[in-house]
């Protein structure tokens, strides 16, 4: 049985803006039993950075007392991971931490403090900060807090030393004055990065998608350019990398509520409206706080674009998974993942091996499920459970290498603080 319920929420996303903007929070409340597979395991207390028995199942805080907000990337069969978080209970300056795996995510470097000497980040899971890495030069965005407490503008920092030192850059943005929130950075095949985020520069009272690049590893960024001048305001919005070089961007647009996909071919000089990524046509005034993502697999000219999104229409609510053999212009029947699903991530190893990752909505809380494909997501496995609800994990995402696949979300300990955990399968 299914029960919809609607929250009041307040939420400040525009820059300059005194007045409150208020939407509607979509809040799942499931009564009686999900009907998903169970395979009940207890969660390790190990909380090592590197375990001498190298588990599959590790959890960490990178040395920071609470995770609220971390993001992770791979380049070149290198898996790149930040986080930030409060230092201690006491001192809520929220640090941020960066880390690197050579072997799929089972060892980790000793984590590296990113913003010493710059601003703390305002992140939050659905608001994460972001990283992006091209060889040894790195970049992150994040948000900071502003002239109020809960919104800000982006904070750009980028490494020339694959993440041992930290120099601040430009604002992406070019407006420390607005609030710039909900940001993606993805670095391309020439070493350019492109960065894409949520603002309302001109004081509309409402949110647009917004556009940049840096062609110098983060230093400078280019004019921004607004890619839709109305969004959904609380959304995450994903940018996706072809292997011929080909910009994606997935985001929820405004009527209906469904997720939008536009396209850069020129490497982020010009871009166009390439289709809705499954046309459920939700007729919402709300925001449902759940973004999408998308990943291509395969090589040039046979690459395949997939991608997972959620939607809240009445009588096919849930979370789906879609593939695209025709660059993102048309799209497969959507094909629903898990019973109570939400915050999925997608990933693949090459055009046949694809996984996907998401929270299951249960009677106590949000547990994490995966399944596999073997056929480029026409079938999918039997669901299998990773967390149980009680351990409030939220949000997983999935990323792949040559070695496998490594899951990493955040969930709450004895303590009742967040911290990072991670699961690699093949």
């Amino acid at each position: 049985m299914k029960q919809w319920m609607y929250a009041i929420t307040n939420d400040m996303q525009s820059g300059r803006k005194r007045g409150l903007i208020v939407s509607l929070q979509l809040v799942l409340v499931i009564l009686g039993c999900s009907p998903g597979p169970v395979l009940s395991t207890e969660a390790p207390e190990n909380t090592a950075l590197n375990p001498a028995n190298n588990t599959a199942y590790v959890k960490s805080t990178l040395g920071l007392f609470d995770i609220s907000s971390f993001d992770v990337y791979v380049d070149q069969e290198i898996i790149h991971l930040i986080a930030s978080g409060k230092r201690s209970a006491q001192n809520q300056h929220a640090s941020i931490r960066y880390t690197r795996s050579e072997d799929g995510g089972r060892q980790w470097k000793n984590p590296v403090t990113v913003n010493e000497s710059l601003p703390a980040a305002l992140a939050s899971r659905g608001n994460d900060v972001q990283l992006a890495a091209n060889g040894s030069h790195l970049v992150s965005l994040w948000q900071t807090e502003g002239e109020f407490p809960t919104m800000g503008p982006m904070v750009s920092a980028y490494s020339p030393d694959a993440g041992q030192t930290w120099k601040r850059g430009a604002n992406p943005a070019m407006d420390n004055d607005g609030s710039q929130a909900h940001i993606d950075v993805i670095a391309d095949r020439k070493g350019n990065f492109h960065a894409v985020w949520l603002a309302d520069p001109m004081e509309n009272g409402y949110q647009g998608l917004h556009y940049a690049r840096s062609i110098d590893q983060g230093k400078q960024w280019s004019q921004p350019v607004a890619l839709d001048d109305s969004t959904c305001s609380c959304c995450w919005n994903t940018l996706a990398l072809s292997p011929d070089n080909k910009l994606a961007v997935l985001y929820r647009n405004t009527a209906p509520r469904d997720m939008s996909l536009v396209q850069s071919l020129d490497a982020g000089l010009t871009w166009r409206h390439a289709s809705t990524v499954g046309d459920f046509q939700w007729k919402f005034e709300g925001c449902p706080h759940v973004g999408g993502a998308l990943k291509f697999a395969g090589t040039d000219h046979i690459a395949q674009l997939h991608s997972v999104v959620w939607t809240g229409v009445e009588d096919k609510s849930g979370l789906y998974h879609l593939s695209s053999s025709d660059n993102g212009q048309t799209w497969s029947i959507p094909r629903k993942l898990g019973s109570m699903a939400t915050n999925g991530d997608i990933a693949a190893r090459n055009r046949n091996a694809v996984a996907a990752i998401w929270n299951e909505m249960e009677p106590d809380g949000a547990s994490i499920f995966y399944a596999k494909s073997e056929d480029g997501g026409a079938t999918w496995s039997t669901p299998k459970r990773l967390t149980e609800a009680k351990y409030s994990a939220t949000q997983p995402k999935l990323v792949a290498t040559k070695h496998g696949f490594l899951a990493v979300w955040t969930e709450k300990n004895k303590q009742h603080s967040s911290e990072l955990a991670w699961y690699v399968f093949e």
